[in-house]
């Protein structure tokens, strides 16, 4: 006689990423969410930029946004406060927040090196800081593909 147990279908492990809260994974979600986090870091490059100007010309220190070490902190910080908004608001835990954000930061920090040994200007310290932002992000939601794929 031939054991009849029905053969269970292919479930994924509850430790499987893909498999937290019972949501299968989207990369059409992943990319508009990623697509979403960018749009709301150029908000607040732009929303937050004349904010610090009127301050720091106010404080009489306008210089600081012109140094290309603390002009590229406050852009990134700019870029993360309304990306940490638009993350809690999509109701993100903290620490991806806080790794995104490390994120916005880490390719500055970075790039701090070979600006201070002459070998990029404060132009290219930006233009590669703002495009290395986008694999540094792409990094720290592949940490956490559940986090993005299925909200």
């Amino acid at each position: 006689m031939h054991d009849r147990t029905a053969t269970p279908t292919a479930v994924p492990a509850p430790t499987d990423p893909a498999a937290h809260d019972g949501h299968r994974l989207s990369a059409k979600k992943f990319a508009l969410h990623f697509a979403e986090m960018v749009v709301a870091m150029v908000v607040g490059m732009v929303v937050l930029h004349p904010v610090w100007m009127a301050v720091l010309d106010t404080l009489g220190a306008a210089g600081v946004m012109h140094n290309p070490y603390s002009g590229a902190l406050i852009m990134a910080t700019n870029m993360t406060v309304a990306m940490s908004a638009w993350m809690k608001f999509r109701g993100h835990r903290w620490r991806p927040v806080a790794e995104m954000g490390a994120a916005m930061y880490a390719p500055f920090l970075v790039l701090f090196a070979p600006l201070s040994l002459g070998l990029i200007d404060a132009g290219a310290l930006m233009l590669w800081g703002h495009l290395l932002m986008l694999p540094a992000m792409a990094a720290a939601m592949l940490l956490r593909p559940h986090e993005y794929a299925h909200c």
